[in-house]
């Protein structure tokens, strides 16, 4: 999407898919007024999404899943087939929402509640367009222990190596790069590496839905130390 400038990063593009107007418009507001946001597109629904994006280019798309004529999941599948597509991030009423985790599967970089403040919101925008994931390890794996996808089946086709595996795990703790280098007690650089092996293998999307296999697959499991 937008290339960097030299002196102060551009802000981020957002285009904003809601089907109630109300949202959808207090949304722009809100997030128009944050630092750092542009909004340069609404969508009502799926349908619209993708031509709004193919049209605007926007940075990031918050996505509703449940909209008429294509919901958020088939936006996000269609969205992510795009050279150079936009990242989504999901956003919705109910955490424990099965199609949420579909949409992750499908591509989306993470997730946000409504109710969460606008500032947290933004935040979760800013995250996903610098390259990391919003990842809430509690709700995603309520979520996945709701309603278990196909995608389970990908990591024992995956033969990980044992490090691997173990980067995975912290993965789905919510840990970041350089958190997890300092856990193993090696380099930020050898953890890029071990987390693209990773998403590789596992014919994964991004990190949040690596972490989404590794729960449906049974290597976190729910409710032990480390989940």
């Amino acid at each position: 999407m937008a290339d960097p400038a030299a002196g102060a990063a551009p802000d981020v593009t957002l285009l904003i898919a809601d089907d109630d107007p109300v949202t959808r418009s207090g949304l722009s507001t809100l997030l128009g007024a944050q630092q750092g946001i542009t909004v340069v597109g609404r969508a009502a629904d799926g349908v619209e999404v993708v031509q709004q994006v193919r049209m605007l280019r926007p940075d990031v798309v918050l996505m509703d899943v449940r909209m008429p004529r294509r919901n958020g999941i088939e936006a996000t599948r269609e969205l992510l087939k795009d050279t150079d597509p936009p990242k989504v991030v999901v956003i919705t009423t109910f955490e424990n929402d099965g199609y949420v985790t579909a949409a992750l599967s499908a591509g989306a970089s993470g997730f946000v509640l409504k109710r969460r403040p606008v500032p947290q919101i933004a935040e979760a925008v800013r995250v996903v367009a610098a390259g990391e994931a919003v990842l809430f390890p509690a709700a995603l794996r309520r979520m996945v222990a709701a309603r278990p996808l196909e995608s389970a089946e990908a990591l024992p086709r995956a033969a990980l190596t044992g490090r691997e595996e173990g980067v995975l795990r912290l993965m789905a703790t919510g840990l970041s790069n350089p958190e997890i280098a300092q856990a193993l007690a090696v380099s930020q650089e050898t953890v890029k590496t071990h987390v693209g092996n990773v998403l590789g293998k596992l014919g994964a999307q991004n990190r949040t839905h690596a972490v989404v296999i590794a729960y449906e697959s049974g290597l976190v499991v729910p409710g032990l130390p480390g989940a």
